[in-house]
């Protein structure tokens, strides 16, 4: 059988207009920018990485020293492309736009670098994601000025969205509005390559994922699910669930992309504007999933028609198997 690259697929979506050229070329970038990120993550404490000294992003949140050195890593390696016209990143407050002497593109690219980062340590899964949009233009056709207002488009919008998984071995799963295909990367030659073609969430499922520590704060409709499906065969369910939670949701979502089930966090008492991030998680995350023929919502609103706000907005996010999907935001309506 023969082999097929992330190069060569992307080539041939390009030769039937499924992309142009400069998004495979920004695709590229990207995925060679998490070759380099994923050296570093299995290096781990060898390359001073779990070991660097911790400092608070824009959030206020703690940030690893591999979190800033994958913000850098991606940064550095699309800045210079002609590509794009801004990129933004969950560890910066403020878009960063494309300025000379390089070229100015047509497309926005958001990145979360380093997701799962607090993993690190205990060696679990980590991952890269992102998400692709054009750039608006004015009514006389020039593109706009790539500013955050830019950048608030609903997920429906993207062009492009994908995660990179750093486990045991790493994948790149990526949608160009086709389907979603996954490229594993081969160490000896140092490309990734097409293993996972057309993913389809199983419609049949008997997993979920939620941090159950949060459950004194849950809402009543996602408390009812989940004691549904903890009732087993003998409950409403009639049939025996497991519970699957990494605290990484580039590992959790590929399970679900594998093997189904529904991935859940949603909003609660404590956190009740919810605890993902629209633009660089729920909303390239949400596209790959309807695009395996899942759902995602964040209860009540499927996410990719949520106009954002902000660009470090946060929301609920339920997402993964349409039926179960379908079946929680039905009990929060």
């Amino acid at each position: 059988m023969r082999r097929v690259t992330l190069t060569q697929f992307l080539v041939g979506r390009q030769q039937s207009n499924g992309i142009n050229a400069d998004l495979r070329l920004l695709v590229e970038t990207i995925a060679r920018a998490c070759k380099a990120i994923s050296t570093r993550v299995n290096k781990g404490a060898l390359a001073d990485g779990p070991a660097g000294p911790a400092t608070s992003n824009v959030h206020g949140e703690l940030q690893k020293k591999l979190d800033v050195l994958s913000n850098e890593i991606l940064l550095e390696a699309n800045v210079w492309g002609g590509n794009l016209a801004a990129f933004a990143s969950e560890e910066e407050e403020k878009p960063v736009p494309i300025t000379e002497p390089y070229k100015r593109g047509e497309y926005l690219l958001l990145i979360d670098p380093l997701d799962g980062s607090s993993n690190i340590d205990v060696n679990i899964s980590v991952g890269t994601i992102f998400s692709v949009l054009r750039c608006p233009k004015t009514p006389e056709g020039k593109f706009c000025e790539p500013e955050e207002a830019a950048f608030l488009q609903p997920g429906s919008r993207q062009v492009a969205a994908g995660f990179a998984v750093y486990g045991p071995t790493t994948v790149f799963v990526l949608s160009v509005g086709d389907g979603v295909h996954a490229f594993t990367l081969d160490r000896e030659t140092y490309t990734f390559v097409l293993t996972h073609p057309e993913i389809r969430v199983p419609t049949e499922t008997a997993e979920f994922a939620i941090n159950a520590s949060n459950m004194r704060r849950w809402e009543p409709p996602v408390k009812r699910y989940i004691d549904e499906c903890l009732a087993g065969s003998e409950g409403p369910r009639g049939k025996d669930f497991n519970m699957r939670w990494v605290a990484s949701m580039v590992a959790d979502v590929f399970r679900v992309l594998w093997r189904g089930g529904i991935f859940m966090y949603p909003r609660d008492s404590k956190q009740k504007e919810g605890r993902l991030r629209l633009m660089y998680e729920a909303n390239p995350m949400s596209f790959i999933v309807e695009q395996a023929g899942g759902a995602a919502t964040d209860g009540r609103t499927r996410i990719l028609d949520i106009q954002p706000q902000s660009l470090h907005q946060k929301v609920p996010v339920i997402l993964g198997s349409r039926e179960e999907v379908e079946r929680v935001t039905s009990y929060h309506r």
